[in-house]
């Protein structure tokens, strides 16, 4: 999301943290439940370990991108790992660590509990008979500034296309309404991603757990990221994978197209995304017979109450 950004907030950062440290010494849990956050959260751990306190991980950094020497932290300081990526156990067990379980995404819980709105084009007054693009911007400003103007660049060139693009009614709407009534077949419609994609041809969509999610739901996609200049070339030497969406990476391979910083612009969208929109078109199919390889690696629903139960499990028969 940018470094500067992360160092305007490590005030807060650090004043959260006192008093995370000073709660655990008070209350003295039987385990600390780490999710996500590993900046803040491997903190947590190390103070947590050194208070005697069991920690386990869920949804754990993402050292196979960057910064696997972190691997050494979490192998000192964390009892269990508990990973939503199914390649994420072979990458722990090449550098020692083996309490790992993985236990399935809980993405796919979220899509496979959607239930479609089937007045949704009705409430939201948008064309019955004109098929849809989806755009998923992202949730953050720093997404929003740098990816929304680039994706809706291309609606005037496909004008047959209605697009709808996903807002957040958390963020400013100065920045959604900068581009409303550009054009005819531009909408916007708020906190209803999920309901846009069952309703969506294609799509365009920020790299993150988005992209994910839309291929779960079945919808051929362009994932595109851009960030300011000089958090890109420091990330250029941090990052150690070879894709950065979430559909590529599970399946060890290039199902989707990836248009990155400068290949990130309205001309690049328009070499792709016509291809994913015709039934017959390859492009589409491929990416469509990709999504059921990715169904099958990632598992049925049921992640969370999977991890719930192995917690309680190893609570019990590993405490001292």
């Amino acid at each position: 999301m940018g470094f500067a950004e992360i160092l305007g907030a490590l005030p807060k950062f650090r004043r959260l943290l006192q008093e995370v440290t000073a709660d655990l010494r008070t209350h003295r849990p039987d385990v600390v439940v780490l999710v996500d956050f590993g900046g803040f959260n491997l903190r947590v751990a190390r103070i947590a370990k050194k208070l005697g306190i069991r920690v386990y991980y869920y949804i754990t950094p993402k050292l196979w991108a960057w910064g696997a020497g972190r691997a050494k932290t979490i192998a000192r300081t964390v009892d269990r790992l508990f990973l939503i990526l199914p390649f994420e156990p072979a990458f722990f067990a090449e550098r020692g660590i083996t309490r790992a379980d993985y236990v399935g995404n809980p993405v796919a819980d979220d899509v496979a509990a959607h239930r479609p709105d089937p007045q949704f084009r009705h409430r939201h007054q948008l064309p019955l008979d004109v098929p849809l693009i989806a755009v998923l911007p992202g949730s953050r400003r720093q997404e929003l500034e740098e990816s929304l103007h680039v994706m809706l660049s291309v609606v005037n060139a496909v004008p047959d296309h209605h697009f709808v693009v996903a807002g957040v009614s958390n963020l400013d709407q100065g920045y959604y309404a900068h581009f409303e009534g550009r054009a005819p077949n531009l909408s916007f419609v708020f906190d209803d991603a999920y309901n846009i994609l069952a309703n969506s041809r294609a799509a365009l969509v920020t790299s993150g757990t988005a992209t994910l999610e839309t291929a779960l739901f079945g919808v051929p996609q362009v994932v595109c990221y851009a960030t300011g200049l000089v958090t890109y070339q420091i990330v250029r030497l941090l990052i150690r994978v070879p894709f950065i969406s979430l559909v590529n990476l599970i399946a060890g391979r290039k199902i989707v197209p990836e248009l990155i910083q400068n290949d990130f612009t309205g001309r690049s969208i328009l070499e792709v995304l016509p291809a994913l929109l015709a039934d017959d078109s390859p492009a589409r199919q491929v990416q469509l017979a990709g999504y059921a390889e990715l169904q099958a690696k990632i598992g049925q629903p049921g992640a969370p109450e999977q991890t719930a139960r192995l917690m309680l499990d190893y609570l019990r028969t590993e405490a001292t």
